[in-house]
């Protein structure tokens, strides 16, 4: 992802974006599609804490799916029929090429007969099998170490990196889903997500939640 967003993009409005995401995929629909990718891929953000909960605990707007940026190609190769938007600062470029793909991380699936959102893929950055945080790129981990899987085998990315992202703006929605998992989270998972927060957001308010 570079510093500079390129030119043109356009912005839609909050009531147009629920519309047009209306008919989301759930994580088990982006499983059967995803099936036999090499590049490590898990759900991301909220759907994911909701598999690691094992049930569904409020609506969702979209699905994220986040892979390594050089695995993106493989799997925009199993949507032959669609077109891939890139996101960023509150814009979107239609079927985008090159230049916005490298100055964006976000890139949402689109039907384009119907102009419908489907997913919402994350390119992220990554030094061969190590993912690389993008707020923060000291902190580096091996794929295999933060993909977790149901009993039905949808990979996730576990629930200390979803909540790590969800601090930063904690809107009400990310509020709510830290309380949810905060009681599902063991000691070892509370302490892991302690350092990560001291490290990315030195200070935030959940620290003394998770201390407890």
């Amino acid at each position: 992802m570079t510093e500079f967003l390129p030119p043109g993009g356009i912005v839609l409005d909050a009531d147009e974006l629920d519309a047009r995401w209306a008919d989301a995929w759930r994580p088990e629909q982006v499983v059967e599609r995803l099936g036999g990718v090499r590049a490590p891929w898990c759900i991301a953000a909220g759907w994911a804490l909701d598999l690691f909960r094992g049930e569904q605990s409020r609506p969702h707007g979209d699905l994220e799916v986040a892979v390594p940026a050089a695995g993106f190609p493989e799997v925009r190769n199993r949507f032959p029929g669609y077109a891939f938007d890139a996101v960023g600062s509150g814009r979107v470029w239609p079927a985008a090429r090159a230049e916005a793909l490298a100055a964006t991380h976000q890139t949402w699936l689109r039907d384009p007969a119907s102009g419908q959102f489907l997913l919402d893929v994350f390119r992220e950055p990554h030094e061969g099998g190590t993912w690389i945080c993008r707020r923060n790129e000291s902190l580096r981990l091996s794929y295999d170490s933060i993909i977790e899987r149901t009993a039905d085998g949808i990979p996730y990315l576990m629930p200390e990196l979803v909540l790590l992202f969800k601090a930063k703006a904690a809107r009400p929605k990310d509020q709510a889903d830290f309380d949810g998992a905060l009681p599902l989270l063991s000691r070892a998972r509370r302490n892991v997500l302690s350092g990560w927060l001291e490290r990315v957001h030195p200070g935030h308010p959940w620290l003394a939640e998770l201390a407890e």
